[in-house]
């Protein structure tokens, strides 16, 4: 899709960092914790927490829940349509750019 101008709309999903930042991570791994996302995006519960909701709404990533021991802990994965989602963007934001690369 593209905007008036005719330039790629990158999707706005996928576009906010801490997103960005989720879906490449769980692009190199069949499945991640809550723990280790938070870990390596530095990010904050409640943020981290809101973001992954919103890639879950958007069907971009798999949650299972369950206790270990009894605390939850919720397992994340990237789906089909996260993954296409991703590639997508990356084509995009390629395009976008040009030759500045």
């Amino acid at each position: 899709m593209a905007d008036a101008g005719g330039l790629p709309e990158l999707d706005p999903i996928v576009h906010g960092q801490l997103r960005l930042a989720v879906l490449s991570l769980l692009a190199g791994v069949e499945e991640a914790d809550f723990k280790w996302l938070r870990g390596k995006t530095g990010s904050t519960d409640g943020n981290l927490g809101a973001n992954l909701n919103k890639l879950e709404e958007a069907r971009y990533i798999g949650v299972t829940r369950k206790f270990v021991a009894k605390k939850p802990n919720s397992l994340y994965r990237l789906t089909p349509a996260g993954r296409k989602a991703l590639a997508s963007y990356i084509k995009t934001l390629r395009r976008l750019l040009g030759g500045a690369l």
